[in-house]
């Protein structure tokens, strides 16, 4: 939130100095009106009110609270740029730093279920000489939308919430909290609700975001499409004679996301050679050779927020070795095999386990567990030496979409149309493993789509970006031409 000020006085970079009255005075002056009439409400508005009345229902009587969060330290006075939690985004549509939207109850003789209003900072007040004399005051930080503003932008109540903290202090009755998001509004309500209370509504929070609206689906369908873009990019650099560094490819990907959405949804992936043996090589401090293959795992986040996750394991001079080749088509076979078992009505795991049996009868066919059989060595696990991961996971406003919701409703549920899942099998042969033939070793491989459960079935979002090896190959050429 932002800080006092003392009209005198100008703070930056923690060093004051006084400032003169008649500077004071003349700060004060000769600014216009901005504020801005004739707004609409925000696409997501009428979503985010149904998402906040089923909120509502689940918990009468309780007071809600959800933060949007502050921003963090990346070093001394400089902060990470800032990304509001996705809870408070989902019901909201909002992106304000420091802001805090309050579920409060409402007694049934005057209507029951609760009134929504988000607490959020009102523009820098110039009377006082907030707005320059404050280092986060608007004419450091840029303008903000005053709260009349915001209400008729977000569809609901807006309120200061310089004030909130003091009034959360005295309020009675049950109260739930998504904890740890904003420092000052947990001591505010230190006492008020117990950890298992707020785990649960934690909990149920990432329960609801399990199957998708509409306007959430046609955000991750655009969040593949710039992806998509993004990985021709990336394709072009690839194009020269020479090796390319990971971090030229990270940079080039970078860029994408900027343009078409935020940022990227999670720090990309860009293991070349090697590397792509890691599953999580985001140091990307590497080069991407002719001969070697780049494992690019990366997302475009939308201005929205949520977020694509594709992988594409590319032959950096276009051409796949045939045992590279042969490694790819098996982990093809079983992110096939693994999308075609995404359905309604399908267990959630379902999918990793058919992808999993592929994956291992092509490791028994090659020789890589003895003489133990393929349905041995599953029932065993061994295929997991070269697996690793688990196939896929939920998909939305976080990569790893709905994690905290309850284990009978997601890994051990049953998929629903609206549901948006990743489907990515792969293959990891670490350089010092001997008991995999050299000419595997340092090879990995990953495939990953993002795939919508549908009516009948299911609908790769990401199908835009070509996968069987062939195709892949033309793809190359064509944009390195």
């Amino acid at each position: 939130m932002a800080a006092e000020t003392d009209e005198g006085t100008q703070r930056k970079n923690g060093l004051y100095r006084e400032v003169s009255t008649e500077l004071a005075e003349n700060m004060r002056q000769g600014w216009a009106d901005t504020e801005r009439h004739g707004l609409t409400p925000i696409p997501q508005a009428a979503y985010t009110a149904r998402r906040r009345a089923r909120l509502s229902a689940r918990f009468p009587g309780e007071l809600l609270v959800i933060p949007a969060g502050r921003a963090k330290v990346r070093a001394n006075d400089t902060a990470y740029p800032f990304r509001p939690s996705s809870d408070y985004v989902y019901l909201t549509g909002d992106q304000s730093q420091d802001a805090v939207l309050v579920l409060e109850p409402v007694a049934p003789g005057d209507g029951g279920g609760h009134w929504a209003v988000a607490h959020l900072l009102p523009r820098s007040d110039r009377d006082n000489g907030e707005f320059w004399l404050d280092y986060h005051g608007e004419l450091w930080d840029g303008r903000r939308n005053s709260l009349t503003e915001n209400e008729r932008l977000l569809g609901l109540d807006c309120a200061d919430v310089r004030t909130l903290a003091d009034r959360l202090a005295t309020v009675t009755g049950p109260v739930r909290l998504l904890r740890g998001l904003d420092s000052g509004i947990d001591t505010a309500l230190t006492g008020r609700s117990a950890a298992g209370d707020d785990d649960e509504f934690r909990s149920a929070l990432s329960g609801m975001r399990l199957v998708k609206d509409e306007f959430e689906i046609a955000d991750l369908r655009f969040a593949c499409e710039a992806t998509a873009l993004g990985f021709e990019d990336v394709v072009r650099v690839l194009a020269g004679s020479g090796p390319t560094s990971e971090r030229r490819i990270e940079g080039t990907f970078f860029t994408r996301a900027r343009i078409e959405g935020n940022d990227v949804g999670y720090a990309s992936i860009c293991a070349a050679g090697p590397h792509a043996t890691t599953l999580h090589w985001v140091r990307n401090d590497g080069e991407a050779r002719p001969g070697d293959l780049l494992l690019l795992d990366a997302g475009v986040e939308t201005r929205h927020l949520y977020t694509a996750d594709i992988t594409r394991t590319l032959p950096v001079d276009g051409r796949f070795t045939p045992v590279q080749r042969k490694v790819y088509e098996a982990v093809y076979a079983a992110q096939e095999a693994g999308i075609a078992a995404v359905k309604p009505g399908a267990a959630y795991r379902d999918f990793h386990d058919t992808a999993q049996r592929v994956l291992t009868e092509h490791l028994a066919a090659w020789g890589l567990f003895g003489d133990r059989s393929a349905e041995e060595a599953f029932a065993l696990g061994l295929q997991r030496r070269w697996t690793l991961a688990g196939t896929g996971h939920m998909l939305g406003l976080d990569v790893h979409d709905c994690s905290r919701a309850r284990t009978e409703l997601y890994v051990d549920g049953t998929l629903e149309p609206g549901m948006v899942l990743t489907v990515e099998p792969g293959l990891y042969f670490q350089s010092d493993d001997l008991t995999v033939p050299e000419v595997y070793r340092g090879i990995g491989v990953r495939i990953e789509d993002d795939i919508l459960v549908t009516a009948d079935g299911n609908e790769n979002l990401s199908a835009g970006l070509p996968r069987e090896a062939d195709e892949v190959e033309r793809w190359m050429a064509r944009l390195r031409a």
